[in-house]
């Protein structure tokens, strides 16, 4: 499709945009259900500050949240060292710009997460596990299933807070054309621009497009958990 609005720009960002996300979605989902599980059925000292900590970047400033991962996972940092060691780079790269994607949508994850977990009667976990079923069978195989509608709306919300997260990526990996310039970076950028209002247009259409779509699946999934657990 071709246009101003089309431009390569506008179509590099919405890939890099589509990419950051996936991987941001894909490489924590599995620590966001393990964290949820843990806090929706686990009792253990510091509960609370794990709570608390899970839920810092929904408060701090993003830039704040930026500016820490700049300092663990720069090229000065303790961790960054670790990794560039191992040929790993995530600063100024479009790693980076998932890892700080990931990390503004967990909060938002494991929210959903939780919630689902929560609402999957703990009596039917006990039933399998009083026929012998070890823990990790009874969670594969009991509160996995009955819990994916939540796992399905924290995995679209994160997609979409990824979609939309600027603050602490521009931080932590700047807006590099081609590499960490994601949507709203790219809109930023546009918005400089003389003439580029197209662009800005198109973009801002697509991040609204996919909040309220995240929303809407969000609304949905949380009806259909309402209506489980009045049915209990």
């Amino acid at each position: 499709m071709s246009g101003a609005g089309f431009s390569p720009e506008v179509w590099q960002a919405i890939t890099l945009s589509l990419k950051v996300s996936f991987w941001a979605v894909a490489a924590s989902l599995p620590f966001g259900i393990f964290t949820a599980y843990a806090l929706a059925r686990w009792r253990f000292p510091g509960k609370g500050l794990v709570n608390g900590l899970v839920h810092l970047p929904l408060i701090l400033p993003p830039v704040v949240t930026g500016y820490l991962l700049l300092l663990t996972f720069g090229p000065q940092g303790p961790l960054g060292r670790g990794l560039a060691v191992l040929g790993v780079e995530v600063a100024f790269r479009w790693t980076g710009a998932a890892l700080a994607a990931a990390i503004m949508a967990f909060p938002l994850m494991v929210r959903a997460i939780r919630l689902a977990i929560e609402a999957v009667d703990p009596k039917l976990e006990e039933a399998a596990g009083t026929l012998g079923a070890p823990p990790l069978w009874v969670f594969a195989t009991v509160t996995l299933p009955m819990a994916a509608p939540g796992i399905l709306a924290g995995a679209v919300l994160g997609f979409a807070k990824a979609m939309g997260e600027f603050g602490a990526t521009i931080t932590f990996v700047s807006s590099i054309p081609g590499e960490t310039r994601t949507v709203p970076s790219a809109i930023y950028a546009f918005l400089q621009v003389p003439g580029a209002q197209p662009a800005v247009f198109w973009l801002v259409a697509l991040s609204v497009t996919v909040a309220m779509a995240a929303l809407l699946v969000s609304e949905l999934v949380a009806a259909r958990i309402a209506a489980r657990v009045g049915g209990r």
